[in-house]
């Protein structure tokens, strides 16, 4: 049963910080790159940051020098650390294996308001 949790998502004010885990299970985690996705309401879902087998990174510009995303594999677990949250931040966020993707899982809400 393959599976990737996303968690640690909840209310936070503009300028505030987060940090969402992903607990991959049911699959070799570390023969996968792995992705953060994110879908706001009413839009697309959309790339947000990727972590390769080894843990080279990319963050897409909207959250860059923002949010960091990390891997350790000894734990089959990616974290999304997000620092300076906008209100456009909004969304439901989602990982999954990149680019060949296995499950998207429930994904967890992070609503950022004040």
């Amino acid at each position: 049963d393959v599976q990737l949790q996303a968690s640690g998502g909840g209310l936070v004010q503009p300028g505030g910080s987060l940090r969402l885990s992903c607990a991959a299970s049911g699959f070799s985690f570390d023969d996968y790159a792995i992705g953060w996705f994110r879908q706001a309401p009413g839009k697309e879902r959309e790339l947000v940051a990727t972590a390769t087998t080894t843990g080279s990174t990319y963050s897409v510009d909207s959250v860059k020098g923002r949010f960091t995303i990390s891997r350790d594999n000894a734990k089959n677990t990616v974290y999304l650390q997000m620092n300076n949250l906008k209100l456009e931040d909004t969304a439901v966020y989602f990982c999954n294996a990149f680019p060949a993707f296995i499950s998207w899982g429930q994904g967890t809400l992070v609503t950022v308001s004040s």
